[in-house]
């Protein structure tokens, strides 16, 4: 297995770098590399070597990463559990991955119910990084993701998936070497953490993570200037929080500032270019199910780039990964009609863990270039162009009947953010008291009048797109991903 030996031999060819900035606290890679041997030790004597999946409580300090890092040399999978989020939850979570033991860097224990192991203070100055024997189909860790049923969903990435991203991600070009400071701002239990940690490791880089006291957006504002960061992969919804600031902004550092997790509009992202004058900006997509991210679009800063609604192109395949658009039966889509769209390859998950009936319904074989290929429904309306690049539309979820018209809510929220510059917006559709689906809008402002906003809209748009409800907020919600929370939004309106 390459991708540990590359683990090991990064962390030994760095032992004077810094690994980590957490806190403002420096770790080199010699101390990482102790921290990580002391917990193997943990792991070997507290851990039956019959358990595959570990648990981890996902706290912001070098013993959480090390962790990480040694259940892998031990053939492990690591499954975060956010302490923040609900018992109910977590233990569902715990059930489901059929965990026994717990790893924990906090003072008091979490978990008091389960076999919980401490790793606050463990370390060694006996450095040990060889891995165990590691099979390509061995998991790395499992991600529970929202499940439309309550349940929370796995989604188990094996070595092998992690290793089909990681060499796609280095065909990308985006250099990093043991000289890059580079942004971690996401929770441990969001899929996007991985690459934030694991491309710096494996050239040495060192990594800035957010505590977790922080406010996150400002913080990132602080790291990025302070620290003159030069990699950073953000989701979309950083960036509204930053906007008010972006005329005080100024990170020349800045090499490559990714964004991935939610639609990338254009207008946003040519301001923020401004703020990071010597980046390449790039809009890459792609579900936990496909290891990370699988598609990669480079922002053009002289003009010419593709978008629908406002929303930048999601891009082309990344290497490794096969993308089409489907239709209700499967049957690929002709060139600018809108499908669904799929995936297969090598960063492809198994499959949900031991959930056979979600697997039936979003995973099918197709015949594709003369073999049987299985793919993966995205859940994303999407269509692709001539060139190849594909556009996203919206969720499939995301569309709407109202009085049997379909309906993209992205399409109003375009414009609504013509007319209302630099207003964030969100619309939702609703079911109102007599069960007839309406549409709501969300601003994120100060109460205004919104008369001259509905006339203009109803200029643009056909009546049963009119937003029926509009309410105000001084922020979006954001989920513990980072995202806009579409969800709380939506019970305003209940």
């Amino acid at each position: 297995m390459n991708l540990i030996f590359d683990i090991q031999k990064s962390i030994e060819d760095n032992y004077d770098q810094n690994a980590f900035c957490i806190s403002n606290t420096y770790y080199t890679y010699k101390d990482f590399a102790k921290v990580i041997s002391g917990i193997r030790k943990v792991i070997q004597t507290w851990v039956k070597e019959t358990e595959s999946n570990v648990g981890l409580i996902t706290n912001d300090d070098i013993q959480t990463y090390a962790s990480i890092i040694a259940l892998w040399l031990e053939g492990k999978a690591y499954v975060p559990l956010n302490p923040e989020f609900p018992v109910e939850r977590n233990n569902m979570v715990i059930k489901q991955a059929e965990i026994s033991t717990i790893l924990d860097s906090s003072i008091d224990k979490v978990f008091v119910a389960y076999n919980t192991v401490q790793t606050k203070g463990s370390t060694s100055s006996e450095i040990d990084l060889a891995p165990v024997k590691v099979s390509n189909d061995d998991l790395g860790y499992i991600f529970f993701t929202s499940g439309t049923t309550g349940t929370p969903k796995g989604v188990p990435i094996t070595f092998d998936n992690l290793s089909g991203f990681i060499e796609a991600f280095w065909k990308l070009d985006y250099t990093i070497t043991n000289t890059d400071r580079c942004l971690q701002m996401f929770e441990l239990t969001f899929d996007l953490s991985v690459v934030s940690y694991l491309a710096p490791i494996l050239k040495g880089a060192c990594i800035y993570t957010i505590p977790k006291d922080e406010i996150k957006y400002s913080y990132i504002f602080e790291l990025m200037e302070d620290y003159e960061l030069t990699f950073a992969l953000m989701v979309p919804s950083i960036l509204h929080y930053l906007r008010a600031y972006f005329d005080e902004i100024d990170c020349p550092a800045m090499k490559f500032s990714l964004f991935c997790g939610e639609a990338l509009p254009l207008d946003v992202t040519e301001e923020w270019s401004k703020c990071v004058p010597n980046a390449t900006i790039a809009n890459v997509y792609g579900p936990t199910e496909c290891t990370i991210f699988c598609t990669d679009y480079t922002y053009k800063r002289g003009g010419g780039n593709k978008t629908h609604n406002g929303v930048l192109t999601i891009g082309k395949d990344m290497q490794n990964t096969t993308t089409i658009i489907v239709d209700e039966e499967n049957n690929e889509v002709n060139i600018g009609e809108s499908g669904e769209l799929c995936l297969s390859g090598e960063q492809l998950t198994p499959g949900y863990w031991k959930n056979e009936e979600k697997n039936k319904e979003v995973f099918f074989y197709k015949e594709y270039n003369g073999k049987k290929v299985r793919f993966y429904r995205t859940g994303d309306l999407c269509n692709v162009d001539k060139d190849g690049d594909i556009l996203y539309l919206g969720r499939v979820d995301f569309q709407a009947k109202i009085q049997g018209f379909r309906v993209e809510l992205s399409e109003i929220e375009f414009h609504v953010k013509a007319v209302l510059d630099k207003i964030n917006v969100v619309a939702i559709a609703f079911n109102n008291k007599i069960q007839n689906t309406e549409i709501g809008l969300v601003l994120e402002s100060a109460v205004f009048e919104t008369k001259q906003l509905v006339d203009d809209l109803k200029s643009k748009l056909p009546q049963y797109m009119i937003p029926t409800q509009i309410k105000f907020v001084d922020s979006f919600p954001l989920n513990t991903n980072g995202k806009t929370d579409r969800k709380e939004l939506k019970k305003l309106f209940n």
